[in-house]
This record gives C-alpha cells, structure tokens and sequence, in this order.
C-alpha cells in the first residue's frame, strides 16, 4: 500500500487506555479524531478538559481534538485507526458503521480475544472487515494507561506483516516518555498479550490467598514458559520471547499496583464471586475472556498449560481457588 506522509489519526474508544493513547497523539500530532459512543460524554468532555471518567487528571488541548460518534465519519476523515475498547464490544462498535475499513491503516490496541470466535483481532479484521494483514498494526508492551498519565517512561512494540506500516505507526507514537520499536510476529505479540492477562489473575488470585512474592516469581517464571510453548504451537515463528513485547508485558502485568486483571485476581483469591467482582470493578478484566478462548484453541494444541487451566478451572468450573492453587503448586518448578 501506498504509505501516507502525515496520517490522519483516529481514536477509537472512551476508557483509560483510548485516554492514554489519545494523551501521546495529541502530544505527537497537531490534530486527531476520536470516536466516543455517548454524546453525553463528547458534552462533558468538552466542557471538562478531560474525559469525565477515566484518567481525569489528563488535560487536553481541544483544539487538537474532533469529537464525534458518527464512527462513519471518523472513518471517512481517518488514515489510521486505533482501536482501543475492550475486545468484548468490538462487533458492537464496528457494527454502527458502513463504510469499509480495507483501504486504512487499522491499528489494534486490544489485548483480547473475540469472544466465542476465539480469534485474535488482527484475524477478526481481516477476516470481517477484508483488512489486510499489510494494513494491521498490533500495540503490545508494558504499558499501563496510568504510567502514561504520569508520562512515566515506556516502551511500545509495534507489529504487522508489513514493518514500513509498523514503522509509520510507531513513529506517530514516538515520544520524550515512550520509546517504539517495531516486529513482525503480529501472532506472536497477540497471543502473548491475551495469555498475560491471564497469568495476572492467576497472580491476583495467589495474592489474594496470602502466597508471598517467592511464589509469585515461581509462577511468572513459569508463565513465560507456558507462553512460549502456546505460541510455538499456534504460530511456529523466529521470537525472542525475553523481549519487552513478551516477557515484560507479562512482568508488569503481573506485579503491577494498576493491573486490572491482578485486581480482578485478588478478589476472586480473597473470596469475590466472578460477577460480584465484575461488578465492583470499573474497568474490564479482558482475561476473564481470554482464559476460556485460550483454553478452546488449546483443545486442539493439547499444550501443557498448567496456569492457564487453573484460572480457567476456577473462574469457569468453580473449583476453590484455593484448592485449585495448591494443585498447581505441584506443578511448577
């Protein structure tokens, strides 16, 4: 495809990560469009400076910013679209609209699985909306929406089959607080993205029932492993999975004070039934999703996926997290 020099950049979603995204392009571009789903909260926006729900403390300059929720017409006026709404609602957003993605630069910044299709996102935009692999860029790193309002420094990998693409995104990224690089394992950065998410619960869980950090380095240790062995299976491809797109996506996704996956662990580990801890949480946990994906696709694999089949036995099955934690205890080395 033809590579546009100045991209016009498009946001697609309200929660904290859609902010935070939105905070670095407003920093990296002199303008962009950006799609909420409620007028409501254009209006407040507006009047507030800030989004009136997630990551308040971000000013922003509006006249850098068109609002809209005609997402016809935030395709129609875009180059480059970013996706960032929780992988649960995507077909419900992209279902509002008629006009076709396949001659965009489509940008993925969800870290999930499509629910019941278990498809990463990457495969449902080309497969239901014609986009192809070329013109799709996967965001993945160790990067929490809240470092980023703190513009604390971190690290982004961009991916697509096409890496002039991954480079034309990455360097609208490229800022004094975030440092880019790009790959072409979009398989690879999806599914690790998805199974770390996993792996927080499973941290959140233990922490919950008082296991110490010795545990909890055992556990991850062990994850990374699991992923690698799930990723050598479901895509055989060339990886470094010691990289930041990996491993350290995993790391602070597990530890981190502003993981929303370890939070939804922790009450499950302290005694949350899973809807009393949806409930209570502001914020999608996208590894509820992605543990039962995970595990389908696995049925065909048959890797050996102890984490995993925990968490999934304990959200899913209702097995004790307490009894279901010992069991794995046994299991890891």
């Amino acid at each position: 495809m033809i590579i546009p020099e100045n991209p016009r950049i498009a946001v697609v979603g309200g929660g904290s990560w859609a902010t935070a995204i939105a905070k670095i392009l407003t920093e990296t571009n002199d303008h962009i469009n950006w799609f909420l789903r409620k007028i409501d909260t254009i209006n407040a926006f507006k009047e507030l400076k800030h989004n009136p729900r997630y990551m308040c403390a971000v000013d922003f300059d509006l006249e850098k910013i068109t609002f809209t929720d005609d997402l016809d017409q935030l395709i129609a006026n875009s180059d480059v679209i970013i996706l960032a709404i929780p992988s649960a609602f995507i077909k419900d957003v992209l279902g509002k609209s008629i006009l076709p993605l396949k001659d965009k630069i489509v940008v993925s910044a969800i870290k999930g699985l499509i629910p019941d299709e278990n498809l990463l996102i990457a495969e449902f935009l080309n497969q239901d909306y014609n986009v192809p692999f070329e013109q799709i860029v996967v965001i993945s790193g160790p990067c929490h929406a809240e470092e980023i309002a703190l513009e604390r420094l971190s690290y982004l990998t961009f991916a697509s089959n096409d890496t002039r693409v991954a480079r034309l995104v990455s360097q609208v990224f490229s800022c004094h607080y975030v440092k880019t690089s790009i790959s072409d394992d979009i398989y690879g950065t999806e599914y690790a993205a998805v199974m770390k998410n996993i792996v927080a619960i499973a941290a959140g869980i233990c922490h919950g029932l008082r296991y110490g950090d010795n545990f909890l380095a055992v556990l991850v240790s062990n994850a990374i492993q699991e992923i690698e062995r799930f990723v050598a299976a479901v895509q055989p491809q060339e990886r470094d999975i010691k990289s930041s797109a990996y491993l350290g996506d995993l790391l602070v996704t597990s530890y981190s004070q502003f993981s929303r996956n370890r939070t939804f662990g922790t009450m499950i580990g302290k005694g949350y039934s899973v809807k009393s801890a949806q409930l209570e949480m502001l914020m999608i946990a996208e590894g509820y999703f992605g543990v039962k994906g995970i595990k389908e696709i696995n049925d065909k694999y048959m890797v050996h996926m102890p984490i995993t089949m925990a968490v999934y036995n304990i959200l899913y099955e209702r097995i004790s997290p307490a009894l279901e934690i010992r069991l794995l205890t046994e299991e890891l080395r």
